[in-house]
């Protein structure tokens, strides 16, 4: 007699936090506010605004109180989180919009209030950068709070969740997240957010696995169904299978030996086994922590991103708050070095600014980036000031984006040049020899890397761009989504196009993209020639474990087996059996796979 159907449904998202928990599901709906119009006379909006900053102290009073708590807790890392949400509340420009909203209009503080933040919250979202999208998080949490205070309504404490449930909802905010407990909550799983949420690092740090960017899961459950989290793998079994619960029990056992194996070499040196020394460093979105860095395992910070200082304001940063960011990431970073990207505003990163008032019809190729930065010398020559004065504090490295031919280089060299004669004008001390480097991620620019080698002191290769503008996929559309293919053997022949010129000219050359973090990729683009690689620290303790089990005369055989390939599939076959073969451990695939018998 064949076994009755299976109910199990598999739903993939994005793998956040590791771990696997099977329990109930507390299904956490967040109603909105009813936030009316009121009309308020010109003699009453003195006193609007009067409640408004009595709104503003007591939501701040809140939020120290829940920083507090949560440094004493977790420790000052993890309560730092929550100076972003005071800074929303001393955000001038969302203050003043919201009193002009009430002058102009004659609303209430309530309605103006959701009016300002639902515009800034539109804005942000549309911006594809995973860093600024979690400000996103930061304004409606922060307003859903000014808003209840202004309201006098109160929301259900997450302390009243049961214990032993696996936590789901849309979306969660910070003061949601503080509250947690790893012996509450068994695991989390949302349909918005990514690696780089306030809700991942907090999860993280109470050893809570997580998926988030489920999409619409929240809206397939119901509170009290069974659901398996597999914070691996980024998979979530609804109604699991007495199969898949019992194949889980042990792989939950043996995924958290190995993540032990990996934690284990997160410090060691980046050494093959045949005594090949690698480099592996960092990539910083934001203003990160000197504990991020130290913790890491990596050599430095391989790429800075400095558009977040650009972007989280409608005014464009002085070169003294910029000196001072790039300041304190340079010294948290001691004894090694920091390499600063200059401004890649345009694209899909737009800021509040009037200079960017004119919609492209195709920012990708538009006015972006180096291109922006050589039409706005101003804007540039301040960036590039402040990123000389940090250097006189530890090693620096400047990188340009986007250079698509030698006039750029050649260019943007000579405003460096011109930044460091009116810092020698100013008596302010820099590193005269700083080092300048290229990215490589237009094809224009790998074809003659070459050429741009005479420019510049190294390369590094942004595997994100490159693959899209190789294979003509706009990565943030949907519609072509499926097509945007890193294991496509064009792009593999143009990595090794790359690398092998820059080996000719002398030049390191490095990839600071997505698949530098991707441990498929790691052998590989050491086998082809990259001297380091770049990555975010939640991919160092893996990537750096399978470099250390690996020779490096078999990561140069890959490559030569991988660039003889004719299919992207081809390519990722190749890329797991190495994997597998290297450390003994099979690759994760995702339980649709399995659950078929096809593991």
């Amino acid at each position: 007699m064949s076994p009755p159907a299976s109910s199990e449904k598999v739903y993939q998202g994005i793998a956040a936090s590791p771990g696997v928990a099977h329990g109930p599901v507390f299904l956490m709906v967040k109603k909105d506010l009813e936030v009316l119009r009121r009309d308020i006379p010109p003699d009453r909006r003195e006193e609007e605004i009067a409640r408004f900053e009595r709104g503003l102290l007591e939501t701040r009073r809140q939020i120290s109180d829940i920083r507090a708590e949560i440094e004493e807790k977790l420790g000052e890392d993890e309560a730092g989180i929550f100076d972003a949400h005071l800074l929303v509340l001393e955000d001038r420009a969302l203050i003043e919009d919201t009193i002009r909203e009430v002058a102009e209009t004659g609303c209430n503080i309530e309605f103006a209030l959701k009016e300002v933040a639902d515009r800034y919250i539109e804005a942000f979202s549309k911006i594809n950068d995973a860093y600024i999208r979690e400000r996103v998080t930061d304004i409606r949490d922060v307003t859903r709070r000014l808003l209840g205070n202004l309201l006098g309504s109160i929301e259900t404490d997450i302390n009243q969740i049961p214990d032993g449930c696996i936590l789901v909802a849309d979306d969660l905010a910070p003061s949601d997240t503080a509250k947690l407990s790893g012996k509450r909550i068994l695991a989390l799983a949302t349909d918005l957010g990514s690696r780089t949420s306030h809700l991942v690092i907090m999860a993280r740090t109470l050893n809570i696995p997580c998926v988030v960017g489920l999409h619409d899961f929240s809206r397939q459950v119901e509170s009290t169904v069974p659901v398996l989290v597999d914070g691996f793998t980024g998979t979530v079994l609804l109604h699991p299978s007495e199969r898949s619960l019992f194949r889980y029990g042990r792989i939950k056992i043996e995924r958290a030996a190995i993540e032990k194996r990996f934690q284990a070499v997160k410090r060691e040196a980046t050494t093959t086994k045949d005594g090949v020394p690698l480099t592996i460093r960092l990539n910083v979105e934001g203003d990160e922590s000197g504990r991020i860095l130290s913790d890491s395992g990596a050599e430095g910070v391989g790429l800075f991103r400095t558009e977040w200082l650009f972007l989280k304001s409608r005014v464009f940063p002085t070169e003294e708050e910029q000196f001072q960011a790039y300041r304190r990431i340079v010294e948290g970073a001691a004894p090694f070095s920091v390499t600063i990207r200059t401004l890649d505003l345009g694209g899909d990163k737009i800021p509040h600014h009037s200079l960017f008032g004119v919609t492209e019809e195709n920012p990708f190729m538009g006015i972006r980036a180096i291109r922006f930065c050589l039409q706005h010398t101003d804007i540039f020559k301040t960036q590039l000031r402040a990123i000389l004065r940090a250097s006189a504090f530890g090693k620096v490295q400047i990188m340009y984006p986007m250079i698509s031919s030698c006039e750029e280089l050649i260019a943007a060299n000579a405003v460096l040049e011109e930044c460091k004669a009116e810092l020698r004008k100013r008596k302010l001390d820099f590193d005269a020899n700083v080092r300048r480097g290229s990215m490589i991620e237009i094809p224009s620019a790998a074809v003659i890397t070459d050429l741009l080698a005479e420019h510049c002191d190294f390369f590094s290769v942004g595997t994100n761009d490159l693959v899209q503008y190789m294979l003509a996929v706009d990565r943030v559309n949907d519609r072509v989504a499926h097509l945007y293919e890193p294991h496509s053997p064009a792009v593999m022949r143009a990595l090794k196009f790359i690398f092998d010129a820059s080996r000719r000219e002398g030049l390191p050359v490095g990839v600071c993209g997505e698949i530098a973090g991707d441990p498929l990729f790691a052998s590989l683009l050491f086998g082809m020639g990259a001297t380091e690689l770049s990555l975010g620290w939640g991919s160092i303790p893996e990537v750096k474990y399978l470099l250390r089990q690996m020779k490096m005369e078999d990561a140069q055989d890959l490559a030569g087996e991988v660039l003889k390939s004719r299919t992207a599939a081809e390519i990722k076959s190749k890329l797991v059996a190495f994997y597998t073969r290297t450390i003994g451990i099979r690759f994760p695939k995702l339980v649709t796979g399995e659950a078929n018998g096809e593991a």
